[in-house]
């Protein structure tokens, strides 16, 4: 039996497909169904993680919890400082309420998805060179205080694993992408804004890019982001560690590739916005001592099949 906290959000809906063709028994959790297409999920239960009774409900003896649920979003909503209260508290209390549910249930394993986030903004000045190697999280200095939510979480997490002998695995995602996530509102991230802009703008047409667009960032398609999640839940090692892409591009080049999968030319146009650090690029050394593996698919793979997905959502809101 697995247990997917999130299962409403794009990662937690991919996640409990993976489970089903695997053959897992699956319940998913969220404040909401998946937005695009019908839950995999056995069991969907429509509920509030903040809410500790909920939690304990939830939980069986003997299960294996996935735990992604979290106050979120791309750079519109996390980098603005205007939710900062909100996404702390809401996280932190989803974290705290499944933790001591897991301890109190005698779980079998829990999964925490970190994030990115968590790394020092002073190792991110240099966007050709950013330092996100995992032992690098210290000393402490997240560039938001979604990233400072999640590496308490961790620490918290590690804690219960010494304290209470609960299997823990904990994993920083770096940017994951892919169809059915979030595409428009101000959530969305960097992949999907700029697939949403291309796919709307006319040929000859403006494309606007928050900053000077020379910032760094690696992104990870989702099915590979899932294979590191599976991996990482078959190993010995507990993490953290970094699941992410190493094949670091500038948000201009992100566009470029964007506009060539299109077949459109348009005119970049560079504007004021919430940007976050000026570089940031998964270090999967660790991963591959660990797990023996790492993402190996170029960007451009997973860009096709989201921008032609998004590109429906397009014409279908402009139909």
């Amino acid at each position: 039996m697995a247990l997917v906290c999130g299962a409403g959000g794009f990662i937690g809906h991919h996640l409990v497909k993976r489970l089903k063709r695997e053959g897992w028994e699956v319940c998913g959790v969220d404040l909401k169904y998946p937005e695009f297409e019908a839950t995999a999920a056995d069991e969907f239960v429509i509920g509030d993680l903040r809410e500790a009774g909920l939690c304990r409900m939830l939980v069986k003896p003997g299960s294996r919890v996935f735990q992604l649920a979290a106050d979120m979003g791309g750079a519109g909503y996390v980098f603005t400082g205007e939710n900062d209260a909100v996404i702390m508290h809401n996280s932190a209390t989803i974290n705290l309420n499944m933790l001591e549910a897991c301890r109190v249930k005698g779980v079998e394993q829990v999964f925490f998805s970190s994030s990115a986030c968590v790394y020092p903004a002073y190792n991110q000045e240099d966007a050709a060179h950013p330092v996100c190697e995992e032992g690098s999280a210290y000393p402490a200095d997240p560039d938001s205080e979604y990233g400072w939510e999640k590496l308490f979480s961790e620490r918290m997490y590690f804690a219960y694993a010494r304290n209470f002998g609960i299997k823990v695995k904990v994993a920083r995602f770096h940017n994951i992408f892919g169809p059915l996530g979030t595409w428009q509102g101000g959530r969305e991230k960097a992949p999907a804004a700029i697939c949403r802009k291309v796919a709307a703008a006319e040929a000859g047409g403006e494309l606007e890019i928050w900053g000077d667009g020379e910032q760094t960032r690696s992104f990870l398609y989702i099915d590979e982001c899932l294979e590191g999640v599976f991996r990482l839940m078959a190993s010995e090692f507990s993490g953290p560690v970094n699941i992410g892409s190493e094949e670091m591009v500038t948000i201009n080049e992100l566009a470029a590739m964007v506009m060539e999968i299109a077949g459109k030319e348009l005119s970049i146009v560079h504007c004021d916005g919430p940007l976050g650090v000026r570089g940031r690029n998964s270090d999967n050394r660790l991963l591959a001592e660990k797990l023996g593996w790492k993402p190996a698919a170029p960007l451009c793979e997973g860009l096709r099949s989201t921008y032609a997905w998004i590109r429906e959502q397009v014409r279908a809101r402009e139909s």
